[in-house]
């Protein structure tokens, strides 16, 4: 499988609950950080839900 760099860019400050809970399970939790994962229909999910927190690249 192919691997996605995600990058946050947005603050989870005044967001919801649920939104927070994702960016955490996507493994970032300070602003500019990084990281990468499996391209996968359950991160793809992950994604939709905070993509405007956040660029994808790859």
């Amino acid at each position: 499988m192919a691997t996605i760099k995600i990058t946050q860019i947005g603050s989870p400050i005044r967001r919801t609950p649920d939104q927070r809970k994702t960016l955490i399970g996507l493994g970032l939790n300070k602003m500019h950080k990084s990281v990468e994962l499996q391209d996968s229909p359950e991160v793809r999910g992950m994604l939709r839900k905070v993509q405007h927190m956040v660029t994808v690249e790859g």
